[in-house]
């Protein structure tokens, strides 16, 4: 292993700049060189690579988003991008590549082991935290800290004027944020991708609560939950209804793209130190197709096809949890 690649591809997580900063700085220190390729598969299809190394990384530990950017690319989706992706990796003589993303990049990396024979490892960085073989994701511990105090903002202007706030927080198809910043933040409600949920009960509660005096009521919704007619559960939707239903008055708030940026946590920023050094490790050792994490602190390899599978969230005991503090 003479020269390899690193990427970020998909949506941005914090984190991702730390992760770099580590894979390069590991490899550099093993005599192996290291090309940046910017805007994930995209750059790598154009060839947007550019030579890292030492100080290229100086102070980006600390920052958000990915000094290398990112896209989303239809065209790798296509054998004939995939095509274009292996010549320039071969045209620059790169021996593997470390992809630090989430789902759809994984899936990329699937295709350039099986596919096309290439040496890639996984680093999961997404805010959404929903790679199997990990219990942690580069980002999602930042984000949550992010989303909880927007909502601790939210809360106090609540309880001044004794409304109800519905914030939609991320996670289309897999409920972590909402479910841990409705613990987090002592929300009274959370709608999931993963649970049924009952609204006209939600009403009830709500209105027996402003019967015994309760002035304010905190509902976090993933924006991927459904409503029981299967209909999408959007936050403005949600306000609308639940004020036509009690007769109080509803606010809703989409914190949107502001839980992806910002500084990363210390969390995260250790992790994804750890994470890029065990990725630069695993290719030095011949190891392919495995994506790196986390497993109660100590570092753990899966392949890549495991990794993409979906993982399960737990919401029973948290969700119990969350109505019982009500």
């Amino acid at each position: 292993m003479k020269r390899i690649g690193v990427l970020t591809s998909g949506g941005d997580a914090p984190g991702m700049n730390a992760a770099i900063r580590s894979v390069v700085r590991y490899a550099v220190h093993n005599k192996i060189e290291v090309i940046g390729i910017f805007r994930g598969y995209a750059g790598l299809i154009n060839e947007e690579l550019k030579e890292l190394n030492h100080r290229s990384v100086s102070n980006i530990i600390n920052r958000g988003g990915t000094m290398l950017k990112t896209a989303r690319c239809d065209e790798f989706l296509t054998e004939e991008g995939q095509r274009r992706a292996v010549q320039a990796i071969k045209k620059n003589k790169i021996d593997g590549l470390v992809l630090i993303g989430g789902d759809g990049t994984y899936r990329g990396g699937i295709e350039l082991v099986k596919k096309w024979h290439l040496s890639c490892i996984g680093i999961p960085g997404t805010i959404d935290n929903d790679l199997n073989g990990t219990d942690s994701a580069i980002g999602c511990d930042t984000a949550v800290n992010t989303a909880l105090e927007a909502i601790d903002k939210i809360r106090d202007t609540s309880t001044s004027m004794e409304r109800i706030f519905v914030i939609e927080v991320m996670g289309r198809e897999y409920g972590f944020i909402a479910l841990q910043v409705a613990l987090g933040g002592g929300a009274e409600e959370v709608l999931l991708p993963e649970k049924k949920f009952d609204f006209p009960r939600m009403c009830d509660e709500i209105v027996e609560g402003n019967i015994r005096g309760k002035v304010s009521w905190i509902i976090i919704v993933a924006e991927g939950a459904h409503l029981p007619d299967g209909q999408i559960a959007k936050a403005q939707d949600i306000a609308k209804k639940i004020t036509e239903m009690t007769g109080l008055e509803t606010r809703e708030v989409v914190l949107g793209h502001i839980q992806r940026g910002g500084i990363p946590t210390a969390r995260d920023r250790i992790l994804a130190t750890r994470l890029g050094a065990a990725a630069v490790e695993l290719l030095m050792n011949g190891q392919n197709g495995k994506a790196v994490g986390v497993i109660s602190d100590d570092i753990n390899v899966v392949d890549l096809e495991f990794a993409v599978t979906k993982k399960e969230l737990k919401v029973d005991n948290f969700y119990r949890l969350i109505k019982i503090l009500t």
